[in-house]
């Protein structure tokens, strides 16, 4: 049987006044019996801070158990702790010190949001499809409570439900419901709810969490230009309102061109039927959107070239006026 520690506790208030709470016990867990967590969005990878969490892990272990719920099959399921594991497997461990909670689904994937998306290094692809998953729960068992969470939430208004952008909103907006554009009253309270829970809980206000939610709606190559930084979060959340098709033309542009503009992406929105258009008429937009190039009438003749064909004894001056004057005859020759 698995040896169990205790994690080292300081007294929280509840427990100074005498308040019965319930500690966490730590268990060694074998890791060939845990597997991720299903659908789980955080990228585990072999970068510098692997390696750094790596040595860390071999002088001094895991400091920091993961969190785990049993699967019911005598395994377990990663809720917080993959880049630990992986880095403990890296570091030749058999077992880890865990916490193993029983969880329902919805309570392993909040619990799996919250105590990953706080992680400074996260890439916003990642914050997008955790808070995703969150709110995809809290909106469900909105519908569920409904009729006793009324007063819990900020009233509905048109200001909340707006994505933070001007994007023109249309029918077909209006009838999704996947990030929060709701099918009827009753799912855009419940969007509503959810976006103003997650915000408060991750400290940010519930408008920045449906950009975030938007950018579920990139297709993968523009969400991973997103997570390199050359599309702003904002462009992104405009571009996400592209059905998928517009989407890869403009992934297209950006690969063959090198860049995407602001007022492309504006001109693109302020094209009627834009859904319709073909990606030569796009590219077109695009391109026409963008500022004429100012011809410079700057001409500049390094030192070095005009030496080749004045005697060293000519200064500045006198060169000056010899070029301009071959410049007059050239034009009198050419002006017809």
């Amino acid at each position: 049987m698995a040896a169990k520690r205790e994690k080292i506790h300081f007294e929280s208030v509840e427990e100074l006044l005498g308040a019965p709470i319930a500690k966490d016990v730590t268990e060694e867990i074998e890791i060939k019996k845990i597997h991720p967590f299903n659908n789980h969005p955080f990228k585990v990878l072999d970068d510098d801070r692997m390696t750094d969490l790596v040595k860390s892990i071999s002088v001094n272990g895991v400091l920091t158990p993961v969190l785990l719920r049993p699967d019911g099959s005598g395994g377990y399921e990663m809720i917080s702790g993959h880049r630990r594991m992986h880095a403990a497997k890296l570091a030749g461990l058999k077992a880890i010190p865990s916490v193993v909670k029983e969880m329902s689904d919805d309570d392993a994937v909040i619990a799996m949001v919250d105590s990953n998306v706080q992680r400074e290094e996260i890439l916003p692809s990642e914050r997008a499809f955790a808070l995703k998953m969150k709110f995809d729960v809290l909106k469900r068992q909105g519908k569920r409570n409904d009729l006793t969470c009324g007063t819990e939430f900020p009233k509905l208004s048109v200001d909340n439900l707006t994505s933070g952008t001007e994007f023109p909103k249309s029918n077909k907006d209006n009838m999704t419901s996947g990030t929060g554009f709701p099918k009827s009253e009753g799912s855009a309270n419940e969007a509503l709810r959810a976006r103003s829970q997650i915000g408060k809980e991750a400290g940010i206000s519930g408008r920045q969490v449906q950009k975030y939610l938007s950018l579920t709606e990139l297709i993968p190559q523009l969400l991973d230009l997103v997570d390199v930084k050359k599309i702003g979060l904002n462009m992104a959340v405009d571009i996400s309102h592209f059905d998928k098709e517009l989407q890869g033309w403009i992934y297209e542009y950006v690969k063959d061109n090198g860049f995407l503009k602001t007022q492309q992406i504006e001109a693109l929105k302020q094209t009627n039927n834009v859904e319709n258009i073909s990606q030569r008429v796009m590219i077109e937009i695009m391109n026409n959107a963008l500022p004429e190039k100012k011809i410079s009438g700057k001409v500049t003749l390094s030192e070095k070239k005009l030496d080749k064909y004045f005697p060293p004894h000519f200064g500045a001056k006198q060169r000056e006026m010899v070029i301009v004057g071959l410049l007059e005859k050239w034009h009198e020759e050419h002006k017809d």
